[in-house]
């Protein structure tokens, strides 16, 4: 039995204690839903017997909403109490957690208005860990190095095609069968990896018409449409783990809406991005030969007001960082009293990894003796 396996089918020995610190929380929060004693006795009967237990619908959407309540990723304006929670543990064949995460897309994108949602598939249990999708967010663009080594971390060697990010995760995708369109552009979506034990990593496209993008223009230079930039209208998080009252949900869907200098200032601007920054300066006349002139930032906020100025004229949704830092502040000072057992979004090193890189698997080191044996 490979240490793999016990991480991913053996619960911790510190469930029951995680178990009663969210129930006592949820029926603190919902005292109609009983008395907390008869609940606890049942999951304890439950874990006993199978070494896990069920949340209810009403304690899996609790749960969900404290955990991006408290993660810091619900952005100003959403409100928490009333996100939308998709249950649906039931499912862990990859193309049914493929075909529900673009539903939960095109459930979100909303024609521009968009609504958060969280989507909750299999959990890791005794009998069977749960599925997990690779990337990073639903919608991410490919990166094509045409010269220099793409497997480094400087990407500045190589002359790049659309997002320097993910050029290492294209590769990967590509080797595992993905066809790249016959003319690559800038934006070009990446598939969908979804993994499971039985299954391994298997790619799904994402169909054009359930991604909403917004070209970019800006209010008072006529140039800036000609820089072809756009970008998606909904951020999905996609490959963060779910934890509430000590089971683990590995793949959980959420979004709210995207902050505009997520865009402007981290995917475009930023030369480990796009490095429209240099663009637009020269557009602009600046002079760029030192960064004492601060050509950088002024180009940065030109691109950032083109992205808030693109989406309102788009009607999507959006959100600036002068109200999110208010928010962010207002959320840092009502945050409960940090615990290792409360409900939150958490990201593993190794699933940051493959959202970069493309690998390895989470299951590399199952075999299916395990799997039979587990089950």
């Amino acid at each position: 039995m490979t240490a793999l396996r016990n991480e991913l089918i053996t619960l911790p020995p510190d469930t029951l204690a995680a178990a009663e610190e969210f129930l006592r929380m949820f029926h603190d929060a919902h005292p109609e839903a009983g008395a907390v004693g008869t609940r606890l006795a049942q999951v304890r009967a439950e874990v006993a017997e199978t070494g896990t237990y069920r949340h209810t619908p009403q304690e899996l959407a609790y749960g969900a909403r404290v955990a991006l309540r408290d993660s810091g990723w619900c952005t100003s304006g959403v409100p928490w109490r009333r996100l939308k929670v998709r249950d649906l543990r039931g499912l862990r064949k990859a193309s049914a957690v493929a075909h529900e995460c673009v539903e939960h897309l095109r459930l979100a994108t909303n024609g521009g208005q968009i609504r958060p949602l969280v989507t909750v598939f299999a959990p890791d249990s005794p009998e069977a860990p749960g599925p997990c999708i690779w990337n990073e967010q639903l919608v991410r663009y490919a990166g094509y190095a045409e010269a220099g080594t793409p497997d480094t971390a400087d990407t500045a060697a190589a002359s790049i095609v659309g997002d320097p990010r993910y050029v290492r995760f294209t590769e990967a995708v590509r080797a595992m069968g993905w066809k790249p369109p016959s003319q690559r552009g800038r934006f070009d979506q990446l598939p969908l990896v979804v993994e499971t034990a039985h299954e391994g990593p298997k790619l799904f496209p994402v169909p054009r018409d359930v991604v909403q993008e917004v070209p970019l223009e800006h209010p008072e230079l006529p140039w800036f449409v000609q820089l072809g930039l756009r970008w998606h209208a909904v951020p999905v998080i996609s490959n963060m783990r779910l934890t509430i009252g000590g089971i683990n949900y590995p793949a959980a869907p959420f979004n709210s809406w995207f902050v505009g200098a997520d865009i402007g200032t981290r995917s475009l601007a930023d030369d480990n991005g796009y490095a429209a920054a240099r663009q637009i300066a020269d557009k602009l006349g600046l002079d760029t030969a030192t960064e004492r002139t601060l050509w950088r930032d002024r180009a940065t906020v030109e691109l950032n007001r083109a992205v808030l100025h693109s989406f309102d004229a788009a009607q999507v949704t959006v959100t600036d960082h002068h109200a999110e830092a208010l928010h962010r502040l207002a959320w840092l000072r009502s945050r409960q009293r940090p615990s290792v057992h409360r409900p939150a979004f958490r990201l593993d090193a190794d699933a940051a990894g493959r959202a970069r890189a493309g690998g390895p698997g989470r299951f590399a080191a199952l075999t299916i003796e395990d799997l039979f044996e587990a089950s």
